[in-house]
């Protein structure tokens, strides 16, 4: 049974005076225990607002979700704040992408990490601080005693996301959502979080949501990649398929606009033209047609359908030829 179950997720953002803009359309993938799932594609592709919204943390204002996520057979959408609020921190932990913006300002670290402790573990005061420094000296933040009475201004950018990881492991949660935990570390401390990240998985048993634009950590972490676009998942393959034969153009696009070691020397870079904006509304065609190299007219004029071939799930008109069909097909021109 998947730990997290989430089924056609939908966010959609209204404004007075202004069309309703759809972020996340239709979004389906389970995450099963001790499993590392990855969610990839470009900013504004839409994978914070299904992360804010897997965790009950987007404006009852001006927002509207709806469709199922499902967390050991609990409908997370349909909680009460309070019970939401029970969930988050021990069962769901979140290490958002802004560290400066997610930590208060006017709290030091130590106790903003020790009511985690406090309020979901039931620890006294003096063993949460014990357990408070263990956790910054886990995370690589030197001299942890003398950091937990320091405030989030005197640490430097790294060391703040540093601490939020910190908070996010606290209570050892089931289900860990990472929106970009590496984005302002350096390569040496990212290397230590990720394989932070990796332990905690392998010896709790912790399922992983990981949200990135660097293919580079999912090649390393990730078990199962979902590629998203316009707020739909394009792709999912395992980790190694995706990367060996990546079969949506958006994805074959992503692999690349990236630099690789075996590559050719002065070889150069393709990158995807056009921007995120640059798109379609997917009820009546596909949204990334206007920016894609292998486009036909029906691209243009009707919504790809969801394809399952061997467990991997495509939504295109015209995928990339595996490289074995387009050696054969080269054969036959010559």
């Amino acid at each position: 049974m998947a730990l997290l179950e989430v089924r056609d997720l939908t966010v959609s953002f209204h404004r007075r005076g202004e069309p309703v803009f759809t972020a996340v359309d239709g979004v389906s993938f389970e995450v099963e225990p001790g499993q590392t799932v990855g969610l990839v594609g470009e900013s504004g592709c839409g994978k914070s607002v299904t992360s804010l919204a897997i965790m009950g943390l987007l404006p009852k204002r001006g927002a509207k979700v709806s469709g199922s996520v499902t967390f050991e057979g609990t409908e997370l959408l349909r909680l009460s704040d309070r019970d939401m609020r029970d969930r988050r921190g021990r069962d769901l932990g979140m290490v958002f992408q802004d560290p400066l913006s997610s930590l208060n300002p006017v709290i030091s670290i130590g106790l903003q990490v020790t009511e985690v402790l406090e309020r979901h573990r039931g620890m006294p005061r003096k063993q949460a601080m014990a357990e408070a420094t263990d956790l910054l000296n886990k995370v690589g933040i030197p001299d942890p005693t003398r950091r937990l009475s320091e405030y989030p201004h005197q640490l430097s950018g790294g060391m703040r996301q540093r601490a939020l990881i910190a908070m996010a492991l606290a209570c050892r949660p089931r289900l860990l959502i990472a929106d970009e935990p590496t984005t302002a570390l350096d390569v040496t401390i990212q290397a230590q979080i990720l394989a932070l990240l990796k332990e905690l998985v392998r010896d709790t048993g912790t399922a992983l949501i990981m949200i990135t634009h660097d293919l580079g950590v999912v090649a390393g972490l990730c078990d199962q990649v979902n590629v998203l676009y316009g707020g739909r998942i394009v792709e999912r393959a395992q980790r190694h398929e995706l990367f060996v034969e990546p079969r949506h153009p958006y994805t074959h696009g992503l692999l690349a606009s990236i630099p690789r070691l075996d590559a050719a020397r002065g070889q150069k870079l393709v990158p995807i033209p056009g921007s995120v904006a640059d798109n379609i509304p997917w009820d009546h065609a596909c949204a990334f047609a206007p920016r894609c190299a292998n486009a036909l007219d029906v691209c243009r004029g009707q919504t790809p359908a969801e394809e399952w071939h061997e467990g991997r799930l495509l939504r295109c008109h015209n995928p990339v030829e595996p490289a074995a069909d387009a050696a054969a097909k080269e054969d036959l021109r010559v």
